[in-house]
Order: C-alpha cells, then sequence, then structure tokens
C-alpha cells in the first residue's frame, strides 16, 4: 500500500499548478511599439492627440496593433520591427519637435496574469538586444568646482579673521589654483597661515608682488586631485546605477574601465538616443541669494551692457523671461539632497518638488535663511540640453548647459532640512527633476566615446538556437530515460518537464534576467535532474534483485537514493553559489540559473516522481515492476 501521505499529493500539485501559470506569461513575448512624450511646453497627449496619430498612419497605409494613451504617454503597437521603425519615422513627422518619440518593447501579458504577479523573463543583452555604451568622465570639470569651491572658502575665512584683500579668483587653467590678492606683506603672511591652518589639502605659496599688491598661490595638493578623480568615477557610477534602476531596466551593466571611462549596457532600450538622454541627464538646482528683483532696473541695465557685477551672474526667468540678478554664492546644491519628490502646491496648484537636505546642507540653509529674513533668494535650475550643429557636413548632437531661474521669492522665515520648490513647467518636469535629484547629481559630465545597438535580430538568434538546445536536450534526455527505464523513465520524464516548468516560472517570479549563459545553466539543469532519477531506478532494482516485494523496492530506492542525491546537489549548490556571489555580468547569470535549477530538481527529482509513482502503483497488488 502506498505510503504517500495526502497533503504531499496537495503541495505536489500546487506547485504543479503555480509553476505552469508564472511560466504562462513567458509565451507571450513582448511587441514592438513607439512611445511618445510630450516634452516642455507641448500640449499634452490626449484623445484628440491619439486620434491624429491613427489617422495619420491609416493614411500611410502603416499596419498598427493598437494605439492607447497610458499615462502621460502614447503607445502605438505594431506587428514586428521593421513596421515599428516606419511607424516611429512617421509619427516624427506628424507630432513635430515638441515631442519624443521613442522605440520600445511593449508587455503582451494577458491582463489576469498580471493582475495575480506574473510576468515574462526579462532578457538580457544578448537575447533581447539593447544599446552599448563607452562613456568618458571629464575630471577636469571636478577639478574646477573644487577650485571655485575653495575660492568661496578662501573669501569666508578671509572676512572671518578680518584680513584685507583685493581679490580672490581662480585660475582659468585647471589645476593651477587660487590667485589671493593681498594689500601687504603682513596680510599675505596673516593669509598664508591662516589658508595653511585651515584647508590641509591645499598648497600655499608666495607668488609676484608689485607695488602694494602682494599675491599668494593656492593650489590643491596632487593626492587631493587624485581623489577627487576617483571619487568622481565612483560618483557616476552610483548615480547611474539609481538613475537606471529607479527608471526599471533589467540588469543594466554599469561598470568602470580604467581611470576614466564607464561601459554601460542597457538590455531592451532600442533607442540610442532615449538612452543618452536618460544616462547622461544632467539636471539639478543650486539656491543662491537673489540680488534685487527679476525685471529691476539694475537686471535690465546689467543684460542690455554686459556689465554684471563681479559677485554677481546674470540669469533669465522661466517664462516671461525677465532678467534676474543672482549672487555667485551658492547656498546648496542637488548635491546635498538625500530625498526628492514630486506634487502639486496646493496653494498655487503648480508643480513642486519637495526636497530633503542632508545634515550640512540643513545646516548652511538654516543659518543663511535665518540671517536673511526679508531678503530674496533665487532658485537656479541647471539643466543639460542638446543642440544639432553641422560638423563636416553631418548633424551632430552637442550638449549644452542651460541655467534658468524658476523661483526667486523672499524669505519669509527661517528653514533647513525640508521644504519645497515651486516653478516648474509641468508636472512631468516636476517628476524628472525629483527622479534626478533623488538618484543623485553627476560628479562630472560624461561623454560618449563609442556607442553600439545590438539589434533586436541578432537577439532573436540568438533565443532560437537556445530554445533549440534546450528543446534537443530535453528531447534526448527523456527518450534515454523512457527506453532504459520504462515506466520509471516516463514518469522521471514528467519530472523533467516540469522541472523546466517551476525553473522558468521561479526565474519569472523573481525577476531573473535571462542570458545565453543562463540558457546554458537550464541546458545542464535538465541534464543533471535526470541523474537522482537514474539513481532512485537503479536503487529500485537492486531491492527487486535482492527479492524484495515491489512496494518494498520503491519505498526503499526512495529512501537509500535520498542521501546520496542530497550529498551530490550539496556539492552542486555550493559551486553555485560561489558562481552567483562573487561572479559578475553572464557568469553570474550562469550561477542563478543553475541555483534555482538545482533546488527545483530536487524536488521534481525527488517528491514529484515519488507522488507519481505512488499514485500509480501504491494502491494495487504488484508482481512486478516496470523499472
Amino acid at each position: 500500500m502506498s505510503d504517500f501521505p495526502r497533503w504531499k499529493y496537495a503541495l505536489v500539485a500546487l506547485v504543479m499548478l503555480c509553476g505552469v501559470i508564472y511560466a504562462l506569461p513567458n509565451a507571450f513575448p513582448p511587441v514592438p511599439a513607439v512611445q511618445v512624450t510630450a516634452n516642455r511646453d507641448a500640449p499634452p497627449i490626449n484623445t484628440a492627440f491619439q486620434q491624429k496619430v491613427e489617422a495619420g498612419l491609416r493614411a500611410k497605409k502603416i499596419a498598427v496593433n493598437e494605439v492607447f494613451v497610458e499615462g502621460d504617454h502614447l503607445l502605438v503597437t505594431f506587428a514586428n520591427s521593421d513596421v515599428q521603425k516606419t511607424g516611429s519615422d512617421e509619427i516624427k513627422a506628424l507630432v513635430g519637435d515638441g515631442y519624443t518619440v521613442a522605440f520600445k518593447l511593449q508587455s503582451n501579458v494577458p491582463h489576469w496574469l498580471g493582475v495575480i504577479g506574473a510576468r515574462s523573463m526579462p532578457l538580457g543583452l544578448d537575447l533581447q538586444g539593447g544599446v552599448h555604451f563607452l562613456m568618458q568622465v571629464d575630471q577636469k570639470d571636478v577639478i574646477e568646482k573644487q577650485e571655485n569651491s575653495y575660492a568661496d572658502d578662501v573669501r569666508s575665512l578671509l572676512r572671518q579673521k578680518n584680513i584685507r584683500y583685493e581679490s580672490v579668483t581662480r585660475s582659468a587653467v585647471n589645476g593651477q589654483g587660487i590667485s589671493v590678492i593681498l594689500r601687504s606683506a603682513d596680510d599675505r603672511k596673516t593669509a598664508s597661515d591662516a589658508i595653511a591652518n585651515e584647508y590641509t589639502d591645499l598648497n600655499v605659496s608666495d607668488g609676484a608682488s608689485t607695488g602694494d599688491r602682494f599675491m599668494l598661490k593656492v593650489t590643491v595638493k596632487p593626492e587631493k586631485l587624485r581623489e577627487l578623480a576617483r571619487g568622481a568615477i565612483t560618483q557616476n557610477l552610483g548615480t547611474l546605477r539609481n538613475r537606471i534602476n529607479a527608471l526599471g531596466v533589467s540588469e543594466p551593466l554599469i561598470q568602470q574601465q580604467g581611470d576614466s571611462r564607464i561601459v554601460v549596457e542597457l538590455a531592451g532600450v532600442q533607442d540610442p538616443t532615449e538612452a543618452k538622454k536618460l544616462i547622461g541627464a544632467v539636471a539639478t538646482l543650486q539656491y543662491r541669494p537673489g540680488i534685487g528683483q527679476p525685471g529691476d532696473a539694475r537686471a535690465v541695465e546689467a543684460a542690455r551692457t554686459g556689465n554684471i557685477p563681479p559677485d554677481a551672474n546674470l540669469y533669465y526667468m522661466r517664462g516671461d523671461n525677465r532678467p534676474v540678478l543672482v549672487s555667485k554664492q551658492i547656498i546648496v546644491t542637488g548635491n546635498q539632497l538625500i530625498d526628492a519628490s514630486s506634487g502639486i502646491d496646493q496653494n498655487s496648484g503648480t508643480p513642486k518638488v519637495d526636497v530633503t537636505l542632508n545634515a550640512a546642507g540643513a545646516r548652511k540653509m538654516g543659518d543663511f535663511t535665518n540671517a536673511n529674513v526679508g531678503k530674496p533668494m533665487a532658485v537656479v535650475y541647471v539643466e543639460q540640453v542638446y543642440e544639432t550643429k553641422v560638423v563636416d557636413g553631418k548633424e551632430v548632437r552637442v550638449p549644452k548647459i542651460t541655467e534658468t531661474v524658476i523661483n526667486d521669492a523672499t524669505i519669509q522665515g527661517a528653514f533647513s532640512k525640508q521644504f519645497q520648490t515651486s516653478g516648474l513647467g509641468s508636472p512631468k518636469e516636476a517628476s524628472d527633476l525629483a527622479l534626478l535629484l533623488k538618484g543623485g547629481a553627476l560628479a562630472a559630465p560624461m561623454d560618449i566615446v563609442e556607442e553600439g545597438v545590438i539589434g533586436a535580430s541578432l537577439g532573436q538568434d540568438n533565443i532560437d538556437k537556445g530554445f533549440k538546445a534546450v528543446l534537443l536536450g530535453l528531447a534526448l534526455v527523456l527518450l534515454a530515460a523512457a527506453i532504459y527505464y520504462k515506466l520509471f523513465g516516463l514518469v522521471a520524464d514528467i519530472a523533467l518537464f516540469f522541472n523546466l516548468v517551476i525553473l522558468v516560472a521561479v526565474m519569472s517570479l523573481i525577476g531573473v534576467t535571462l542570458t545565453m549563459p543562463g540558457v546554458a545553466g537550464i541546458v545542464l539543469t535538465l541534464g543533471m535532474a535526470i541523474d537522482a532519477n537514474v539513481l532512485i531506478c537503479e536503487r529500485v532494482r537492486e531491492e527487486l534483485r535482492n527479492g524484495s516485494s515491489p512496494h518494498a523496492s520503491i519505498r526503499a530506492g526512495y529512501e537509500k537514493a535520498w542521501s546520496t542525491i542530497l550529498d551530490a546537489n550539496v556539492t552542486h549548490l555550493i559551486a553555485a553559489l560561489a558562481l552567483t556571489t562573487m561572479g559578475t555580468g553572464a557568469i553570474k547569470g550562469f550561477g542563478v540559473t543553475l541555483l534555482i535549477g538545482i533546488l527545483t530538481s530536487l524536488f521534481t527529482s525527488v517528491t514529484l516522481t515519488h507522488a507519481f509513482t505512488a499514485a500509480i502503483h501504491g494502491h494495487r497488488k504488484l508482481k512486478t515492476l516496470s523499472v
């Protein structure tokens, strides 16, 4: 009689059912699509906009699957990538420059599967295609920012120490330091000692003197410059990871190459233009003391003549383009933000960004606002945009930094750690800015020195070959087991099939990205999984040869084979864990697949086959076994 408990039957049935359901989304591959997004100041996307695009595509006889509005995007799906490219070109011509048109792969999984959390496995760069970038980090920009910061610090220090000075300016050449002009030799000596004691990262030396002008040369120490360069790479790596992870790109590859370069590979991203916009985006806020009001006589005169006070910068207000003078002093920047979220101001109904500063930023903001109640403070929005220029007869997109004042308001009371910033053009702009601020600022600008696109056709070719490899491996193992072990072999074949189904379901459920090494891991898992059933079948045969009854042979076969199966899989598990924890890229993908496959193999090879064997033989009187 069967000694297999009913609760185990229920467990096996539940696991098999869940395996089928959660593996099912992989039978619905994503479809090529085009996503349209409104840029700043462009009319919003609505039903009328959707109808305009549909009519334009129909007029050009371009076949589409669906056209629908999703949030603030318009999505158009197509049957294949060739039609997608044609449709994208036509949509760009229809909507004009006010909208961003990008390629996308749209999920095709039925809604009811999505409701229960079932989703298809994301595919890696080698299977799905995507983009590859090699980026050069502009470390000179970091040095320039640091020298400007030290120049501000030196000015503040000299004022605190009541040391008279004529000017504090940095050299136009990065790394050449700061020039401090003082009124006397005694002031120079006092200033030199004060700077050297306060800032240990700076070298201070006497410069040339003429008349009553005594110069100090202040330079950043070489070891500090090297630290800044390394820090720029590290911060840019972290910022890129935060941005890309926040946007849901599955398993991006972001790693350092050499001393000043970063490699970025994004699977499933079909439009390199949009990818470049994402990874190189520069948008941050600077909070500065205001000088007067926007459009006042002093600002208008500075804009007309170009004569700008030495302690000020001339900006223009977002929206009405009024000139406004703003101090060169920066109170805090986006680098000192630890959190940011977008929303709508309840009083004005305009988009806003709620920001939270770190301890250092909160202290600076608190000190400034406490001492300057009733005075203006400007919020400068710094953004990188691209201009198209013709170079050697070819159109080239050149990055350009734009700075505009989005808010210039009077400080009504002291505040420090948490506050809100308004003046943004749209909820989309507020959302994008919050995302970039939360992800962190780039420590230095980056230029793309190499880019490549792995097409979907190459990825599909890899998928087809990998799928054939899995099917061929599975078919050969199934055939060998059925021929050699007869009915027990057929049971093992069923278990092997469900092993594949459950493995795919688990990988889909936890979001493992499937790559070609992962496909190799699946094939290896199927080959290893049958080993356990071979051990069980041979044990059953051995018990039968020793004269045991069929039921006793089945029971003894599973009991005696279990320790050997467990030992073998534990050693495999250790190897898979090592590959997963210490490996990167392809090696890690192989290790993750192998790790999950070992666990599913243990369940299907032992528990599932035992359940089927007990169901077939458990309630029958047996004289022989088909094994």
